[in-house]
């Protein structure tokens, strides 16, 4: 592990000094072994190559213990299967460095026993799942227990040498330098984690720092959710961004201060975050618009982008009113005339097909009015185009007035102008003719342009809708209507008498 280490020069020390406090005091323990076995008159040279056998065993077990623990679980078994291997092996090894006679086993030495074991478990241990994984060992972290365990060598390390001298053997050179080399390397290991820790705060306190200036000075409203639904965390955002303060929002729950007809689409992606992290699944996040009411009563339009957090969820907010503003405002520029701020034509065309979709046999029918401006062009003309704008805002002003809530006023280019007239299922209708005579006698009224008076009329045509027209057909009957009223003298209004569509139909015989 310490070869394959990608951290720092103080990571791959400690690595090494661990490896040497595990390993140590195994050796420590095999010679002291050796030791006590040459106390008791065994042959000295064939205790040392046992002894080197269990050497060998110390450092294939350590490899195989670190890939144990480093692999995830479904790809442990070939591993664990060769430490099991090891450990019989190291365990016949151990035996023969015993005092002699260790025992048998159904006549068979424990020593051969044990070796007989670790060997057929080595040769399973290839073909079990694992067996043939790569290992990313810069990838993976040792867990605690792993760590731990691996120490357990030196608890034995002491105890060994406790009871070689309790049993009154000598301590040698080599148990001494071998049990002080553990003990130097423990010390200078302390000395290289609280280096390391050191290190570590230091970087943690830049990284916290620079995470820290990041999140204090985005404009985005970072806020952490418990799965509970309870507020965590709040970025300083939302003090100029909403106007509360963060401290204030922490343990509120959700949907918060969400507009009442957003909070279903926020809790279904809550919902559904929440579901497939305890489904563990880890997908894409939900982006979700809202409305939102800011500390000032007024509503802000609200962008987040939710995703899943180790302590819940987590949203990135960004207030969008300037931009869902600019939006509105492009789409009434593309459906209203900019200078009477009158539904144009397309709109106009759009809501007599919505009245003609929607009527129902109870209701009366609805009419569609054209207007165009008598005597509009020499006003325009003599008085200049600004003269004209000002008679056209007053005409539209004039035309909201006299026409009801619930009708449609527009403007169709230049002077001419249109009104739509719906009445509701069981209300009796006023006289749609009513109407246009109301809005004639405004239209003809005088128009003043500064210390000016302009006269001019209106000429005006009606289209009643009968069952199967069209919306192009109705604007287009009430375009005739108007022009009839223009040709029988102006200022008049005029109804376009319309059979229903397909009314009439040719005989084959023409």
């Amino acid at each position: 592990m310490a070869a394959t280490e990608n951290g720092t020069t103080l990571i791959r020390l400690r690595r090494l000094l661990d490896g040497w406090l595990i390993a140590g005091s195994l050796f420590t323990v095999g010679w002291v072994l050796l030791l006590h076995r040459a106390d008791r008159g065994g042959d000295g040279s064939a205790s040392f190559l046992g002894l080197g056998r269990v050497v060998a065993d110390i450092l294939v077990f350590g490899l195989l213990v670190a890939l144990r623990f480093c692999l995830p679980h479904a790809q442990r078994t070939a591993t664990t299967v060769a430490v099991l291997a090891l450990a019989a092996l190291a365990a016949g090894d151990v035996l023969r460095i015993l005092p002699s006679e260790p025992g048998a086993w159904d006549g068979i030495p424990l020593a051969a026993a044990g070796s007989l074991v670790g060997l057929f478990l080595v040769a399973v241990a290839p073909w079990l799942p694992g067996g043939v994984s790569v290992v990313g060992f810069n990838q993976r972290m040792m867990p605690v227990i792993g760590v731990v365990a691996a120490f357990v060598p030196v608890v034995f390390c002491a105890l060994a040498i406790a009871a070689h001298t309790v049993a009154g053997g000598p301590i040698d050179t080599v148990m001494s330098a071998l049990a002080g080399s553990v003990l130097l390397a423990l010390g200078v290991r302390q000395g290289v984690i609280h280096a390391d820790h050191l290190r570590i705060t230091h970087e943690s306190v830049v990284r916290e720092d620079h995470y820290r200036t990041l999140v204090d000075r985005t404009s985005d409203v970072i806020t952490i959710v418990s799965p509970d639904e309870r507020v965590l965390y709040v970025s300083p955002a939302a003090l100029w961004v909403y106007g509360y303060r963060p401290e204030d929002l922490v343990g509120a729950r959700l949907p918060l201060y969400t507009h009442p007809d957003d909070r279903e689409t926020l809790m279904q992606a809550v919902q559904i975050l929440r579901q497939d992290a305890e489904s563990d699944i880890r997908g894409p996040g939900r982006r979700v618009s809202c409305r939102v009411q800011g500390a000032d009563g007024s509503w802000r339009h609200v962008e987040s982008t939710i995703n899943h957090h180790p302590d819940g969820l987590i949203f990135i907010s960004r207030d969008v009113s300037e931009r869902v503003a600019q939006q509105v405002q492009l789409e009434r520029l593309a459906f209203h005339d900019a200078l009477t701020d009158l539904p144009n034509r397309a709109l106009f065309a759009d809501r007599v097909a919505h009245a003609l979709r929607k009527r129902t046999t109870d209701e009366a029918p609805p009419v569609v009015l054209f207007m165009d401006l008598d005597g509009f062009k020499e006003v325009n003309d003599s008085a200049g185009h600004a003269a004209g704008d000002t008679v056209l805002r007053h005409a539209a002003r004039r035309l909201r007035a006299s026409v009801r809530a619930g009708d449609t006023v527009a403007r169709l280019g230049g002077d001419e102008f249109a009104a739509l007239l719906e009445w509701e299922a069981g209300a009796p209708p006023s006289s749609a003719k009513e109407v246009a005579e109301r809005i004639l006698t405004a239209l003809t009224q005088p128009y003043p342009i500064g210390t000016m008076k302009a006269e001019v009329s209106a000429s005006i045509g009606m289209a009643v809708a009968v069952p199967g027209i069209t919306s192009d057909q109705l604007l287009h009957q009430a375009d005739l209507a108007m022009y009839a009223a223009k040709a029988a003298g102006k200022g008049r209004i005029r109804l376009h008498h319309a059979e229903p569509p397909h009314a009439h139909r040719g005989t084959p015989n023409g």
